[in-house]
């Protein structure tokens, strides 16, 4: 099967899949989101969420959508910054993209909200707000290998002693970078399919969507498990592992015309340009005790060498909106 077929398959299988019975997030989990890092994350997204709704005019109703919302966290802190917008709260629909039954237990614990599936389940009839904080790296990549006679199509298949290997398919000679054999190429039909939608979705109903994930910088190899904090080799637990990969950004927003697109830039940089800094010290004057531990938040989710540079923002938005720290 292609590299898409199989992340799919162990994400998303009805029986087995890691979302459908067994997701894992937090600290008890198999991986932290940057919500889980601090309730600034989610604070400063509920802010810019508030801001793009100023800037449409302060529609009566608006829909707040949320893509993978996870365990309902990071919701539950934008709503909270939400607050401080007068109307806001008031004009708001909440809606929440989400497949995993597991996973809506949870968010309905902590929210009230319309589940839905998939964009088109959204509607048109009054403006959005989409947040999504790594959803897209769930999406199925194809991967292509150099191979001694060109470029193929790696696909996973059994080996001899019945483990699972990756194999060099069908040739893809279209591809033409060239690398060195062994090199690996990336690509995802579902993420083009996906920015297209997002597109035609803003472009119809007007708001903006906002994207934070992993960025890829170049070609190569990034599916990557999580399991417990760690990372696995992807083909070794099937369905008992988070499997993600490294988002392609120039595809992601290349596929959203005609709406207007924004950035990406570097996490550390957007949520600088949010105030960050500000927050984190209103936090520490207001809990003394926890100064230190909110100044290793901030550090967390900006510096260069943790979150602040790997994960990049970007924006899909009504032609003439400017979205904050996009700009």
């Amino acid at each position: 099967m292609t590299v898409a077929d199989y992340m799919e398959a162990c994400l998303h299988d009805p029986a087995d899949g890691y979302y459908a019975t067994r997701p894992g997030l937090g600290e008890a989990g198999d991986f932290i989101t940057a919500p889980h890092v601090s309730q600034m994350f989610g604070e400063l997204l509920g802010a810019w969420a508030a801001e793009i709704w100023r800037r449409m005019g302060a529609p009566a109703r608006v829909r707040l959508v949320e893509l993978g919302p996870g365990d309902g966290t990071m919701m539950g802190d934008v709503l909270r910054a939400a607050r401080a917008a007068p109307g806001f709260v008031e004009a708001i629909e909440l809606v929440l993209l989400e497949t995993s039954a597991p996973l809506r237990a949870r968010q309905a614990e902590r929210l009230k909200a319309r589940w839905i599936a998939g964009l088109d389940e959204i509607g048109d009839d009054a403006p959005v707000i989409i947040l999504a904080n790594e959803f897209l790296d769930c999406l199925p990549i194809r991967q292509a290998v150099k191979c001694a006679d060109g470029w193929r199509e790696r696909r996973v298949g059994v080996g001899p002693r019945g483990a699972l290997i990756f194999t060099p398919g069908e040739p893809r000679d279209e591809i033409a970078l060239d690398a060195p054999p062994g090199s690996v190429l990336e690509w995802s039909p579902a993420l083009r399919h996906f920015g297209a939608g997002i597109g035609d979705l803003i472009a119809g109903a007007g708001g903006a969507a906002l994207f934070v994930d992993y960025g890829r910088d170049g070609p190569g190899d990034s599916l990557q498990a999580l399991a417990r904090h760690r990372r696995e080799d992807p083909l070794l637990k099937p369905g008992f592992a988070d499997l993600t990969a490294h988002v392609d950004f120039k595809a992601l927003l290349a596929a959203a015309a005609p709406a207007a697109t924004h950035g990406p830039v570097t996490q550390g940089a957007f949520l600088g340009a949010l105030g960050i800094e500000a927050r984190a010290a209103v936090l520490a004057r207001a809990n003394p005790d926890e100064a230190a531990k909110i100044g290793r938040q901030v550090a967390r989710l900006t510096d260069p060498d943790q979150m602040g540079e790997l994960f990049k923002v970007a924006c899909v938005a009504s032609p003439g909106l400017i979205p904050p720290g996009l700009a």
